[in-house]
């Protein structure tokens, strides 16, 4: 399409009205979607506007990236997302926009499918609470909550008004004061955030803002600050209380909440900014729910979204693997998730594909966030291109940490050697038992019973952790769980005598696949009529496959254990 000129601005009072206007079109839950956010923020994001095919354009600037906010107002969306395409890549950049929500996210897909990463950043999700939960503190749950705001008030006298011009140069005091209490643990972003505040203070008025202040003794302790969104939402944007006095946070909250938030449903007290503390004291609150943000980049590397490409997902598995379709439905369903699905577009299709899961390796001592990967496949007809190689080396840059597989014979060894793996889990060859040999000298009786996901994932542990073992959470060994019992097997757990085991397996015609158990070769030999017997099986065949590592940079210097332990391979 023919490009047209773009001019931004900075973003001045004079923008209030009609920027407040093209917001007021959407129904917005965001706390970024609003002016008095992007006016007081302005100098530190470099965030400017302009007005394009009728919405509101926000660019702005994060760690020297440039950045574009969803449209705003009843304006042609789609067409201003393709002017800002176009006017990227004349600048030889890609698109990136942030934050969108849900409907935006579904919204991108159906526009361009295959062409923007688009993915969920946890640290920036909203806090949204239900307005009469907070003003009455109620429950179990806000027990604690309610016994701060009792020793707050055991303190000494209080009170709470409205923030005006009267009290607003003591909210500026009560600042300093409060910057000094924390130079501990002072940092740059901080100064910003009083900056930001400060600004806020100066056109409070002119912005809108509604404040609270909390008083004790006639000092002020206190205060909040925050705007209404929308007829339903209030957003609270500044919080401040002495640290060290006891009850002022939940007091301030509560106090501003039953007095200056009367006829909303929602409060959104925005992101944690991945601060740990910050989300504790949050979720100690009990949101109603946290609202979900996404960031879309250009990308021609993408997640699959199982709703919109399960079909195509499936097509590809069957033409590649040859499993059946309850197969692969049943891992769409319980494994793949809107981020761990890698694929690339060619010819408006799905054509390459890639699943990175999330596990744990042990190594240097610790847990390291892992990935494995799973089911890498490419339709015929696009081999040979290097699809599946683009995906890897686009998830080593991207995740940044070990990547995991098990390749199911020698020659994708060799493949995966070219796109930086390393041999670290050694195979143990195949053994088969059969119902009618002698299968050990020592016939064992265990008693089996099936296990759950937190036992198996215990006993696990308990028998692998140490350097090359790799972990699955409970909700990985749930779907083990659940697709053996899908595959004619299940998972036990085998008490002889004292010891405690655990087996998984599967039922392949008239033989038993053991998946993993944690008996000893010889331990299984024994037990092996026992567990034919009772699953009317012939033979029962146990071993375990070859595993691969790929370590990025920054891990570069780890001793990488020759044989860890992999076994079981959730996929």
């Amino acid at each position: 399409m023919e490009t047209m000129k773009i001019e931004f601005h900075e973003i001045t009072m004079a923008d209030k009205a009609w920027m407040d206007e093209m917001y007021a079109q959407d129904h917005l839950y965001a706390c970024e979607y609003t002016f008095a956010n992007n006016f007081v923020w302005r100098a530190y994001y470099r965030a400017q506007v302009a007005k394009l095919c009728g919405c509101l354009v926000l660019r702005y600037q994060i760690h020297g990236e440039e950045w574009y906010a969803c449209p705003a107002g009843g304006g042609d969306k789609k067409a201003v997302i393709e002017l800002l395409r176009a006017e990227c890549r004349k600048q030889g950049k890609r698109l990136s926009i942030a934050p969108l929500d849900e409907e935006w996210r579904r919204q991108m897909l159906d526009w361009f499918p295959g062409q923007f990463l688009i993915e969920a950043d946890r640290d920036d999700f909203d806090y949204i609470y239900d307005r009469e939960k907070l003003a009455t503190l109620s429950g179990k749950k806000m027990h604690g909550k309610r016994n701060h705001i009792a020793r707050f008030q055991d303190g000494g006298d209080w009170s709470y008004e409205p923030m005006t011009e009267d009290n607003l140069e003591e909210c500026r005091t009560m600042t300093y004061q409060w910057i000094r209490m924390r130079e501990e643990k002072w940092n740059g972003a901080m100064d910003e955030e009083i900056l930001v505040l400060h600004e806020a203070f100066d056109h409070m008025e002119e912005l809108g803002l509604v404040g609270g202040v909390l008083r004790r003794e006639g000092e002020i302790v206190a205060f909040t600050m925050g705007e209404p969104m929308n007829e339903e939402m209030f957003v609270v944007h500044f919080e401040k209380a002495f640290p060290d006095m006891q009850g002022a946070y939940p007091m301030i909250n509560r106090q501003f909440v039953l007095h200056a938030c009367e006829g909303y449903r929602y409060i959104n007290r925005e992101e944690d900014a991945g601060d740990p503390g910050l989300r504790k004291a949050k979720l100690s609150y009990y949101p109603e729910w946290l609202f979900r943000k996404y960031a879309a980049v250009e990308s021609d590397v993408v997640f699959a979204d199982r709703t919109r490409d399960g079909g195509q997902i499936q097509t590809i598995w069957q033409t590649c693997f040859g499993d059946d379709e309850s197969y692969v439905r049943f891992y769409l369903e319980h494994r793949m998730t809107e981020d761990n699905m890698l694929v690339i577009w060619q010819d408006g299709k799905i054509v390459s594909m890639a699943s990175f899961l999330p596990v744990q390796y042990f190594l240097d001592g610790d847990y390291r966030d892992a990935r494995y990967v799973y089911a890498v496949a490419t339709l015929p007809a696009y081999r040979k291109k290097g699809l599946a190689g683009r995906i890897l080396a686009f998830a080593q840059q991207k995740y940044r940490m070990p990547l995991l597989l098990a390749p199911a014979e020698e020659p994708l060894m060799r493949y995966y050697e070219k796109q930086g793996f390393r041999r670290a889990f050694s195979a143990s060859m195949p053994e088969v038992s059969d119902a009618g040999e002698e299968v050990s000298a020592m016939e064992l009786a265990a008693a089996m019973e099936p296990v759950d996901a937190q036992t198996y994932v215990q006993l696990r542990d308990d028998r692998y952790q140490g350097e090359g073992y790799v972990r699955w959470d409970e909700t990985a060994v749930q779907y083990a769980i659940g697709l053996s019992a899908k595959c004619g097997g299940g998972a036990f757990l085998l008490t002889q005598r004292e010891k405690r085991d655990i087996l998984m397996y599967e039922v392949s015609g008239d033989t038993l696949d053991v998946w993993e158990t944690s008996l000893t070769r010889e331990e299984l030999r024994g037990i092996a009529r026992q567990l034919l017997a009772e699953t009317g099986t012939r033979r029962l065949r146990s071993g375990r496959m070859a595993g691969m590592v790929w370590l990025p940079e920054a891990m570069a210097h780890a001793k990488l254990p020759a044989d860890g332990y992999l076994a079981l391979t959730l996929g």
